[in-house]
């Protein structure tokens, strides 16, 4: 590590409110990221998107060299489900490598030196660690599962569900069994804390199975059937415009697109802010990457953007040991049954992002399990052989947070019930508390070399040619020397919005412009990234021949000019040139 990088590095750490070692209460991370906006003015920038229904602000950091700079961004969100809390220190994690590069560290982790440099100067990072912040803190608390937030506007609700709760007051919900001679559970022979599935040969006890909580408009009998959504309306990744799709066809789907105000403070930022270009939507638990598309195959999807994806694929899975796997393909609950309204395919397909959720912490390997594919096959039931291999990495590595004991408790509607047993939040849907910083480590490895593949325009090649008469003809050559193309990705060049590259030409005020018009309209340029045809050493040919182009104005007097580029991508670059000799008096 350099002297300047080291010196960063110690400033960061001193700041530091141990997001890579604990799941950060709404305070201590509001506090994490004023601290930085106070400390490093000259690179962060902290806004609020939005207040939530209980008043939390949804923050938001924007890091960079000359943060108020508009060119390529790249966006990461954390924690829009209540529970996944890994993935607001994940988006912590980047934004304290964002920070440090800006500062001047001119290495990171293993980062080389001229990706660093990169994005330093020609990437912004905008970073929304915590998009649900009032269901986080509610199972920070409270603890009773809710998806994303703890709210239930469902307008003539009578019949009785569940509302989770902790009623016995020891600081977690549970759940509570009930013995049940028609109940669907069992007890894992020798774990008798552990339920499984009920199965024919099994001699009892048996339970019925209910969350920690009480009966809303309970009638004295009915026990209903426990829903994720029983007491929480939305599923936040159900409730973005792209094809959004009502109950009951979509659960979670929300009253109308965009009904919250965390999802539709990210939308209004997103669409006002074209340079977007790559988008990180972190969840937990599982490990892989899920890509688009998310509602066709990808015998049907764009081959120039699958070609993205899998250079994407080439360092990402080496650093995290994360497949990327199609949505469509391999993350449909129910075969041909696209999920309707999520985040990443709304940043795909209407902002043009080069969109991928991140299902963080890869349980099922660290349990010992192979690895299914279709990845979605993982999270269906799983053998008792299997869940006696949980318990052992539960004990063994986990201090045994999973499953409690146990204890008796008389509920005031249910009678004589135990409450304990399973408590997946810290250990399946998150990692242990000291595996957090080496899964916050490698997504900011793999994240910043995904940011550096950005689109860069250049101006160069500059030229003033006295053309007689006074006249003067200024050339200059537009480039991208990035991977991406200005329009980022090929099916993103015909959303309405995605202008293409313009050049211009301000005068100073002894000059007069000959051309007819100021600007001149070059079209996307691509970027560098091979041609998956022709990048082969066998046939190696140079394809992508619209990097560049020239452009030429004709003006006449003599003073100063300023040659500019850009579109809605990538921002703006400009050149000074003069034209003809200085003026002296």
């Amino acid at each position: 590590m350099s002297e300047i990088a080291a010196q960063v590095r110690a400033r960061l750490e001193a700041l530091s409110r141990g997001f890579r070692s604990q799941y950060l209460r709404y305070a201590d991370l509001e506090a994490q990221l004023a601290a930085w906006a106070e400390a490093f003015p000259e690179v962060v920038r902290l806004t609020s998107l939005a207040k939530t229904n209980e008043g939390r602000d949804i923050w938001m950091l924007t890091v960079g060299k000359d943060p108020d700079r508009v060119r390529p961004a790249a966006w990461v969100d954390g924690n829009m489900h209540a529970s996944e809390l890994a993935g607001s220190s994940a988006a912590l994690s980047i934004a304290e490598d964002a920070i440090a590069l800006a500062l001047g560290a001119e290495s990171l982790h293993d980062v080389p030196a001229h990706l660093c440099e990169l994005l330093r100067n020609d990437v912004l990072f905008y970073i929304v660690p915590r998009l649900c912040p009032d269901g986080a803190e509610h199972m920070l608390t409270i603890s009773s599962y809710v998806r994303s937030n703890p709210r239930d506007t469902t307008i003539g609700k009578t019949a009785p569900y569940w509302r989770g709760a902790d009623i016995d007051g020891d600081g977690r919900a549970r759940i509570m069994r009930v013995l049940d001679p028609g109940g669907q559970f069992a007890l894992l022979p020798g774990h008798p804390d552990w339920l499984v599935p009920r199965e024919i040969d099994d001699p009892g006890p048996y339970y019925s199975v209910y969350p920690e909580g009480y009966v809303e408009n309970w009638d004295g009998q009915t026990i209903p059937a426990y829903h994720f959504l029983s007491d929480n309306l939305v599923d936040l990744n159900r409730n973005f415009p792209f094809q959004w799709a009502p109950e009951p066809r979509q659960e979670g789907a929300g009253l109308y697109p965009l009904s919250e105000p965390e999802s539709r403070a990210l939308v209004e930022f997103a669409v006002h802010h074209p340079n977007i270009f790559a988008w990180l939507n972190l969840h937990t638990y599982g490990g892989c990457y899920i890509r688009p598309s998310g509602h066709k195959l990808d015998r049907k999807m764009n081959p120039e953007d699958l070609w993205v994806f899998q250079q994407i694929e080439r360092f990402a899975t080496p650093i995290t040991g994360y497949p990327i796997v199609s949505g469509y393909e391999e993350f449909t609950y129910e075969p041909d049954t696209p999920l309707c309204g999520d985040l990443a395919t709304f940043a795909y397909e209407q902002r043009g992002a080069v969109a991928m959720v991140c299902e963080l912490w890869d349980f099922w390997k660290q349990v010992g399990f192979d690895v299914r594919r279709p990845f979605v096959g993982n999270y269906v039931k799983r053998s008792r052989a299997d869940m006696v291999k949980i318990v052992e990495w539960d004990r063994a590595h986990n201090a045994s947070n999973l499953n409690q004991p146990y204890k008796p408790y008389d509920h005031p509607q249910l009678g004589r019930v135990e409450i304990g047993g399973y408590d997946p939040l810290v250990g399946v849907w998150n990692p242990p508390l000291n595996r957090l910083a080496e899964v916050c480590q490698n997504q900011a490895r793999a994240f910043l070399r995904w940011a550096a593949l950005s689109p860069r325009l250049t101006i160069g090649n500059v030229q003033v040619e006295s053309v007689g008469d006074g006249i003067h003809k200024v050339s200059a050559t537009v480039q991208n020397i990035g991977f991406l193309p200005t329009n980022v990705l090929a099916t993103a060049k015909t959303l309405p919005w995605n202008d293409p590259v313009r050049a211009d030409i301000a005068l100073g005020p002894n000059l007069t412009l000959l051309n007819e018009h100021s600007t001149q309209t070059l079209g996307h340029l691509s970027g560098w990234s091979p041609d998956s045809m022709f990048s082969s050493p066998v046939f190696a040919r140079t394809t992508n021949e619209h990097t560049r182009a020239r452009v030429h104005f004709f003006v006449r007097g003599t003073g100063a000019v300023t040659l500019s580029a850009g579109c809605a991508r990538t921002g703006r670059v400009s050149v000074g040139a003069q034209v003809g000799e200085p003026s002296t008096s």
